[in-house]
């Protein structure tokens, strides 16, 4: 029997059962292992991902990955690429990349162009438990306190929470008759990863082909000095007509396809979970990536987006789980605002991913104003929480610091210390209190929480040393240049670094409390 097999009859007692091993159930399950939660994963694949599928992590999934603490693994391994390209008859028509040199407190403006396969390994060289592969859910139910999977290898997990990170074709989702509704545009494409030999210009840009008003081939840059391309085809789709189209496309420049990785077809779907939430959003299944909402490819929005559910999950469940000084109907209340916030934003990825895709039947000039017109989505760093109902932002906005939008990724100085981003001190799963200004300082619920205190850059070195204003422990102290002299308020920023809370007084405690019940702690 081998390791991972389950012993017949047997159950298994888990915090969080994870059916699907893709990018979203990996990263769920890394992040939710590390929060101090026992986690099963359950995949139906043979085994990991070889070739193919995601080919982008953009900016803000970049962030995300360096809060894990595995970014830095991935960017030798992939291209740095934030520039669209146009090319017709023979020529570059033009080139921009504004929409990302534009980007403000980003520290990586640009796509990380990367295959999921890389990904996913990277991330299971982290995880501390197995991937049980090639075993597939026959069975999902829920009662007040868990829920239950049976799977067709004999196991059965009981679990307080589980996620349904099973993909498009989710049986998750079916089993628990939630709908799935969208539109299916009649659009087929072809998708190449190959290595190619031409005497077209080798650039590290984003290429969209026109050729007789249409935009029906893009060239993406990859790693291993890899070429993808995607392919609008009518009729019979095969791997000939789509190197044939390329070939067109690219004239007059030769082209030849030496060695092809991975051909594939997918035809356009776009369409959304009518809940996340198990049980009209107050149960314990929770859809994650494409088992919640599919897509176009155009944009590079599927696996950031998947990245982006796991990220905003993961530390809501280990608090409904874990944390004991959870208020009554706190963990209803997290679970429920994830379903809030993130089939909002999905639902505008599918539209913005919707355009894009429909605009390939245009000018290259009229796909690229798309592609400027959305680009907060495109880069991940306009995706934002303000004013979709959610319970877990409160409307409010001091300068750059605005609740339900990303936290900026700031330089901050200690005193005769060199410069750090804000993104490369935190770690996951813990609320950010910022203090900018002068103020009195308190601070409670210290095991979710971590306190900087912010001064303006000229507050002078003595007042950056530490700060402990009677408190038991000292609270780092930062200079910065977006603070000044003026300011005195108080940012919470979540563990998924979105802003929650800005304003001046005593307020950010109350906006804790709603979710923790404790005491202040005493010096």
């Amino acid at each position: 029997m081998a390791q991972n097999d389950p012993i017949p009859g047997s159950e298994e007692q888990v915090d969080l059962a994870i059916i699907g091993g893709g990018p979203t159930g990996l990263l769920s399950g890394l992040l939710a292992s590390r929060l101090g939660l026992s986690v099963r994963i359950i995949d139906a694949k043979p085994g990991p991902l070889e070739v193919g599928r995601a080919d982008a992590l953009n900016a803000r999934t970049q962030q995300y990955l360096e809060v894990v603490g595995i970014l830095n693994e991935l960017l030798p391994l992939g291209i740095q690429c934030n520039t669209s390209s146009t090319f017709s008859d023979g020529v570059f028509k033009s080139r921009q990349s504004h929409w990302w040199t534009s980007l403000q407190h980003c520290f990586r403006p640009n796509f990380l162009m990367i295959g999921q396969c890389i990904v996913e390994r990277i991330l299971k060289t982290h995880l501390d438990i197995p991937v049980c592969y090639c075993e597939k859910v026959i069975s999902i139910s829920e009662t007040e306190d868990g829920v239950t999977v049976d799977t067709d290898r004999g196991r059965k997990v009981r679990s307080k929470y589980a996620i349904a990170a099973d993909g498009a074709r989710s049986t998750v989702r079916r089993a628990l008759n939630i709908s799935f509704t969208g539109s299916k545009p009649e659009m087929v494409w072809a998708v190449l990863d190959t290595f190619i030999d031409t005497d077209f210009p080798l650039c590290s840009e984003i290429i969209t082909f026109q050729l007789r008003g249409q935009s029906r081939v893009s060239w993406i840059p990859r790693e291993r000095g890899m070429a993808r391309f995607y392919v609008l085809l009518d009729g019979e789709i095969t791997q000939r007509r789509a190197e044939d189209s390329i070939r067109e496309h690219m004239a007059p420049l030769r082209v030849d396809f030496v060695a092809t990785e991975w051909f594939s077809t997918f035809d356009v779907k776009e369409r959304i979970a009518s809940t996340f939430v198990s049980n009209q959003g107050a149960g314990r299944i929770i859809l994650a990536g494409d088992a919640a909402h599919v897509h176009s490819v155009n944009g590079g929005q599927g696996l950031n987006t998947g990245i982006a559910d796991a990220f905003a999950l993961s530390w809501r469940i280990a608090a409904a789980v874990k944390n004991a000084d959870l208020a009554p109907g706190a963990a209803v209340k997290l679970i429920r605002s994830y379903d809030t916030e993130r089939r909002t934003v999905a639902q505008e990825v599918i539209d913005v991913a919707a355009t894009l895709v429909r605009d390939t039947a245009h000018t290259a000039k009229q796909y690229v104003s798309t592609i400027e017109k959305n680009a907060g989505y495109i880069t991940g760093m306009g995706v934002s929480y303000d004013g979709v109902g959610s319970e877990l932002i409160r409307e409010s906005e001091r300068g750059i610091w605005k609740a339900g939008k990303r936290c900026p990724d700031i330089w901050l100085t200690r005193a005769g210390g060199e410069a750090t981003r804000l993104y490369s001190m935190v770690s996951y799963g813990k609320y950010l209190v910022l203090f900018l200004g002068e103020q009195d300082i308190q601070t409670f619920l210290k095991n979710i929480t971590t306190y900087f205190i912010l001064r303006p850059n000229n507050a002078g070195q003595n007042e950056a040393n530490g700060h402990s204003n009677g408190l038991k422990d000292q609270v780092d102290v930062f200079l910065s240049d977006i603070v000044t002299a003026e300011d005195n308020f108080v940012v919470v920023v979540r563990p998924d670094m979105y802003i929650g809370y800005v304003r001046e007084g005593d307020g950010w405690k109350g906006y804790l409390e709603q979710l923790y019940v404790t005491s202040m702690d005493e010096s």
